[in-house]
This record gives structure tokens, C-alpha cells and sequence, in this order.
């Protein structure tokens, strides 16, 4: 093969090899979060309000991960799930919030961030 052909080949392979690598949560923070949504999944009897539509439990936890999964090279943290993931709606800007079962209603973010502070 001739030079001419090499290197723009070599050219392209250092630039590529040069760019930062997208980085994702480290696998503690990964842990606390999924703990976290693990912990909406098993609230039993409580209702999760998504822009003025009610959900169960179970279908809270699928969309945050979903939302998390769309989210990812976002978040590094615990708080950066809550703060940017599990708070509040992308498309609307209001907050999640999570309706017991005696009616109390408690902001989604709040909530996770007692959470949080538990584990």
C-alpha cells in the first residue's frame, strides 16, 4: 500500500482514538439509582402523577428507566437522576408527584431525595 493511501487512515484513526469517551454513572451511583427506582416499584397503594395522568407504581418505574436510559451520558449521579430525570417533566416542566394512599400528595424529587439520604 502506498503512504498516500496510510494516512489519512492513520489521520482518522488518532483523531477518533483522541476524542473523551462518553462517560456514564460509575456502577455505585448506577446501584443508588436503581435502588431508588426499585423503591417507587414496591410503593404499593401510591399512585405516581405524570403531567395530571395517574400511573401505578410499575409503570413509574419503566418510564424512569426508560427516561434514565434516554438520559444517560446526563447522569453521574444519584442526585443528577433526581434533579434531571425524576422531578419533574421534559416536555411540560411539571413536577412529578406521588399520591399516597390517605390522598397526601409529596413532589417526586422530594421524596427521592429523602430516599437518597437513606441509603
Amino acid at each position: 500500500m502506498s503512504l498516500k493511501l496510510i494516512l489519512p487512515f492513520l489521520y482518522l484513526l488518532c483523531f477518533f482514538t483522541a476524542l473523551p469517551a462518553a462517560e456514564t454513572a460509575p456502577a455505585a451511583e448506577k446501584a443508588k439509582i436503581e435502588s431508588l427506582i426499585s423503591h417507587i416499584q414496591g410503593l404499593e397503594n401510591a399512585t405516581f402523577v405524570r403531567n395530571g395522568s395517574d400511573y401505578s407504581a410499575a409503570n413509574a418505574a419503566k418510564f424512569l428507566r426508560a427516561k434514565w436510559g434516554r438520559n444517560d451520558k446526563e447522569v453521574k449521579t444519584a442526585a443528577d437522576f433526581i434533579a434531571k430525570v425524576a422531578s419533574s417533566s421534559g416536555t411540560s416542566g411539571k413536577a412529578y408527584l406521588i399520591r399516597f394512599k390517605d390522598g397526601k400528595e409529596t413532589p417526586c424529587g422530594e421524596y427521592l431525595t429523602a430516599q437518597l439520604q437513606k441509603l
